[in-house]
């Protein structure tokens, strides 16, 4: 059903965002948020005052709806419009860069790997042995049981 077939009492029914989704999608246009406002207001017969006091609920509404989408020129337009090969190359790019660090760390850790030369075996020191039995551990429950 298209708007100018719909009557005043079916369109007072709709949200604002439901009417602006209908305006987009019949005119095929894009539009900023005060034209498209504009034309609720018309449509729903509304006094011009409520565009000065509703206009930031409105973009907020629009801004928060998913099947909304604001380009670059400040004109809205339907999500549905519009393909997502941009996303999808931008995660691709996110991907590379994970990538190349990955690498990069990885490079590190065999350098460190490399001066870390575990063919000498530390010697087995008696004192150090002796003066660690009676060490005891205790988990953070049990010292704050004895604060």
């Amino acid at each position: 059903m298209s708007l100018k077939s719909m009557k005043k009492e079916d369109l007072e029914l709709l949200s604002n965002k439901d009417i602006a989704y209908m305006i987009l999608e019949e005119s095929k246009k894009k539009l900023n948020t005060a034209d498209l406002y504009k034309k609720i207001i018309k449509l729903l017969d509304l006094p011009e005052s409520t565009f000065e006091k509703k206009i930031a609920d409105f973009y907020t509404a629009l801004s928060t709806d998913k099947r909304f989408i604001l380009l670059d020129n400040g004109k809205w337009d339907l999500r549905n419009n519009h393909t997502s090969d941009k996303v999808i190359k931008i995660s691709e790019d996110d991907d590379d860069d994970e990538e190349e660090e990955t690498e990069e760390d990885q490079k590190e850790e065999e350098i460190e790997e490399d001066s870390f030369d575990d063919t000498e075996e530390e010697e087995y020191d008696e004192e150090t042995n002796e003066e660690l039995k009676d060490l005891v551990i205790i988990d953070e429950d049990e010292l704050e049981l004895e604060e």
